[in-house]
């Protein structure tokens, strides 16, 4: 099961129309003109296709069309790299409004019609006389001799990257030769300079205080000495003396007022602590001294650091930073200027690329003949008989990622006829048929779960009908498949069937679709080998083609979300 749900409002000819789709093979059928490819146009305007004006109802200010799809597992990771949440059920939506606009969303969240169509490819195929999807991309055509082969054009792909990263290096390297030498005498020259004062990453902010106090050290010491005299003069004049005294007066009274010995208490402590200051300063004159040796050795450091500052246009902070850049740049130069050992890695990446297409093209080379007769084999049955179906294996001019491989589906469609490209085949029917025959033959292998043919039985009849039907049929037992027919075998084999009828009214003519079985299903069946005019012989036909119509497979009807809940879903954003 792929494609649940499809809803249209206001769509050329269609007011509404919610259909349920079921798994299997499904036809529609109706008169000539009842609007049957119009479900086809939604559901290609849904998944990207070019917006139109014209696709909006006449008098409505948009058309708007939702599609549920079952999320097969193999599109997580597209939605995952877009950025799009994943669940179990997808929700395409497009408007467009008729000035040609669109809007389209993923699951509630804003699209672009580039991203449906992405999306689209890996969800369904639709085969027409004028709508080739995978048939006419070079792509489809090796994935799909890939996959009947059995092999993956991944390997390829991986070593034909590698291969042109090392092919870059190279090209790079040897176009740089001439102004590679220039830059690294350059780097050496300035590294050299640097490397004289060999800066530390740390180094300026303590060299600048030290060359600071070198500078003010007899500043400094005056100020020591005065500082030791106001706290403790030699005339015992000093803060300190008068602290103690303060202090002795306050706790020889303490007795008579309690708030003195707290008093008392403090003036203890800025004793002692201006105590530690005198001490400390005594220290401070002991081990520091003038030294005007030690101070020209920093003021010529520090001058050198300013000198590489004002050079190189940095602050001397950033100059260890700067000297690393340097390094690590010589370093690049030095490997890219070694020219041996990027030949060598390109020569090795080549070859690692060539076994991996040789082992790819050995593959395809065993696929392609199986894939031939397999499909020429199906065509015999469909009005194609003496047809050839051939896979074309050549060489490419020049390699590329997928291999060296040239693969083309070439198509002969009567005896003696010599094969041709299959998109330069001139009969819309032969496409049809072709892609039918592709399809039911690779059913297994491609990912998109849902096929869509728009009148593929068109120009054939008879036994031929009978065939497509068959087919069909067949087809239907491994995908979801969807069959717009004007023929009568084929409506017979299908599994499920809905009828596209036009009415008209006061306000305009619109189509609807129904699901018919029984009786009602005679009848459409009956109008198709008739025409309006159905007999009691054209019924009695049509019963009869139903009744030995084999049974449809068993399917399971689909897990059905809750219908309040898609409709809103359907609606949100408008």
């Amino acid at each position: 099961m792929a494609l649940r749900r499809i809803t249209l409002r206001d769509f050329v000819i269609v007011q509404s129309l919610e259909l349920e789709l079921q798994s299997g093979f499904t036809v529609l059928t109706g008169e000539t003109g009842a609007g049957k490819s119009i479900l086809i146009d939604a559901v290609q305007l849904v998944l990207g296709a070019r917006a139109d004006a014209a696709l909006v109802r006449e008098g409505c200010a948009r058309t708007d069309v939702c599609a549920e799809f079952d999320a097969p597992g193999h599109i997580r990771p597209w939605l995952e790299k877009a950025g799009l949440e994943g669940e179990d059920l997808l929700l395409l939506r497009r408007t467009v409004d008729t000035q040609g606009k669109s809007r389209g969303w993923i699951n509630g969240t804003p699209a672009t019609a580039t991203q449906l169509r992405a999306l689209g490819e890996l969800l369904l195929d639709i085969h027409g006389q004028h709508a080739w999807q995978s048939l006419t991309r070079p792509e489809s055509v090796r994935g799909l001799l890939d996959a009947y082969a059995g092999t993956s054009d991944r390997p390829t792909v991986e070593r034909w990257n590698r291969w042109r990263q090392d092919q870059k290096a190279l090209a790079q390297a040897r176009a740089a030769q001439a102004t590679l030498q220039q830059e690294r005498e350059r780097l050496q020259w300035q590294i050299a300079e640097v490397d004289k004062l060999a800066p530390g990453d740390d180094e300026w902010p303590e060299l600048d205080a030290q060359h600071k106090r070198l500078s003010n050290a007899s500043a400094l010491m005056d100020a020591a000495n005065a500082a030791i005299a106001a706290l403790s003069g030699d005339d015992g004049g000093g803060a300190l003396e008068g602290l103690s005294r303060a202090q002795d007066l306050l706790q020889d009274h303490e007795h008579l007022e309690a708030e003195f010995a707290s008093a008392a208490d403090i003036l203890n402590s800025a004793v002692a602590q201006a105590g530690d200051v005198v001490h400390s300063l005594h220290a401070y004159l002991r081990h520091n001294d003038l030294d005007p040796e030690r101070l020209a050795a920093v003021d010529a450091r520090l001058s050198l650091w300013m000198t590489l500052s004002r050079r190189y246009k940095r602050s001397p902070v950033e100059l260890p930073a700067l000297l690393h850049g340097w390094k690590a740049e010589l370093q690049q130069l030095d490997a890219a200027a070694d020219l041996m050992a990027l030949e060598k890695a390109e020569t090795a990446s080549a070859r690692a690329y060539q076994a991996a297409a040789r082992a790819l093209s050995l593959a395809r080379a065993k696929g392609a003949p199986r894939l031939s007769a397999a499909i020429t084999h199906a065509m015999q049955g469909l009005g194609m008989a003496g047809g050839q179906f051939e896979v074309a294996l050549g060489k490419l001019a020049e390699p590329a990622a997928h291999g060296t491989d040239d693969v083309a589906f070439l198509v002969a469609g009567h005896p003696g006829a010599s094969p041709r490209p299959i998109g330069k085949v001139a009969s819309g029917g032969e496409l049809s048929r072709i892609s039918l025959a592709i399809s039911v033959t690779t059913s297994a292998l491609g990912e998109a779960p849902t096929l869509i043919f728009d009148e593929v039985d068109s120009g054939v009849g008879g036994a031929v009908a009978d065939t497509v039907g068959r087919l069909m049929q067949q087809l239907g037992r491994d995908r979801q498949v969807l069959t717009v027919t004007h023929l009568p075998k084929v409506a017979a084999r299908a599994d499920h069937h809905l009828v596209v009828s036009k009415r008209s009214g006061a306000k305009g003519t619109a189509s609807q679709v129904v699901a018919v079985q029984g009786k009602d299903r005679i009848s459409e069946v009956a109008r198709m080998l008739g025409g309006d005019d159905s007999s009691k012989a054209t019924v009695a036909h049509a019963r009869e083609m139903l009744d030995v119509a084999p049974p449809p497979a068993p399917v399971a009807p689909p897990a059905r979300s809750p219908k309040r809940k898609i409709t809103k879903k359907a609606t949100d954003g408008a």
